[in-house]
C-alpha cells in the first residue's frame, strides 16, 4: 500500500515536470510567433494550451484524492498541497504564452514588435527558456541550487522590463501609443511569466526545507 502511495505521489511530481516542459515550449513558440508575425505558430500555441489545462486538472485530482484517502502528515501533506499550488502557477504561465500568441494574432498580418525592440523581446523569450528550465531541473532533483538559480535568472528579466519602458518613453519612438500599449503588455507577460517560476521554485524549496514558504511579488 505504501509504495503504491509513493508511486503516486512520484507520478504526480511527473505530471508538474511534464507542465515545466510544455511551458517552456509554449513560451518560446509563442516568442518566435511575435518576432516572426508567424499566424500559424500562434494558433498552435493557443491550440496547444487546452492539454497543459488537462494535465493540472489531473495533478488537482491527484492531490486531492490522495490527501482524502492517505491522510499523508508533515512532509508528504506539505508535499501535496504545494503540488496544487505549484501546477496552478504552471498553468498561469501557460496562459501567459497564450497572451503573447494572441498579441501576434490581434496585428496579424502586421507586426507587433518594432525594431528598437526586437532585441528585449528575444532576450526576454530566451530568459523565460532559461527560468523554466532551471525550474523543471529544481523539481525534478529537488535541488535548493536549481531554485536559487531561476530567482536569480528573474532579476533579469526585470532588468529587461525596465529596458523595454525606457525605449518606449524615449523622446525619439516614433510607433505611436498603439504599439506602445500592445509592447507594454507583452513585456508584463514575460515579467508575470518568470514572476511565477519564482514562486514555483520558492514552493519546492518550502517543500524541500520544510521552512514556511515566503513569497514576494505576487504574480497575477
Amino acid at each position: 500500500m505504501r509504495e503504491s502511495y509513493h508511486e503516486s505521489l512520484h507520478e504526480i511530481d511527473t505530471l508538474m515536470i511534464e507542465m515545466t516542459r510544455l511551458v517552456g515550449r509554449a513560451m518560446s513558440h509563442a516568442t518566435q510567433a511575435l518576432l516572426d508575425a508567424d499566424l500559424q505558430s500562434a494558433e498552435k500555441v493557443i491550440a496547444e494550451d487546452e492539454h497543459l489545462d488537462a494535465i493540472n486538472a489531473e495533478v488537482d485530482e491527484r492531490a486531492f484524492q490522495l490527501v482524502a484517502r492517505q491522510q499523508p502528515v508533515a512532509g508528504e501533506l506539505r508535499r501535496l498541497l504545494s503540488a496544487l499550488r505549484i501546477s496552478s502557477s504552471l498553468e498561469r504561465m501557460g496562459d501567459l504564452a497564450v497572451h503573447v500568441a494572441k498579441t501576434t494574432r490581434l496585428r496579424y498580418p502586421d507586426s507587433v514588435v518594432p525594431v528598437e525592440l526586437r532585441g528585449v523581446v528575444s532576450d526576454m523569450g530566451a530568459i523565460a527558456q532559461r527560468i523554466v528550465h532551471q525550474t523543471g531541473a529544481a523539481m525534478s532533483s529537488h535541488s535548493l541550487e536549481q531554485a536559487q538559480r531561476a530567482v536569480e535568472t528573474d532579476v533579469q528579466m526585470d532588468r529587461l522590463h525596465r529596458e523595454m519602458f525606457n525605449i518606449m518613453l524615449s523622446p525619439t519612438w516614433t510607433h505611436g501609443v498603439e504599439a506602445a500599449v500592445d509592447m507594454t503588455l507583452v513585456s508584463r507577460f514575460y515579467e508575470r511569466f518568470a514572476d511565477h517560476a519564482v514562486t514555483v521554485n520558492k514552493r519546492i524549496v518550502h517543500v524541500v526545507t520544510g521552512e514556511p514558504y515566503v513569497g514576494g511579488k505576487t504574480p497575477e
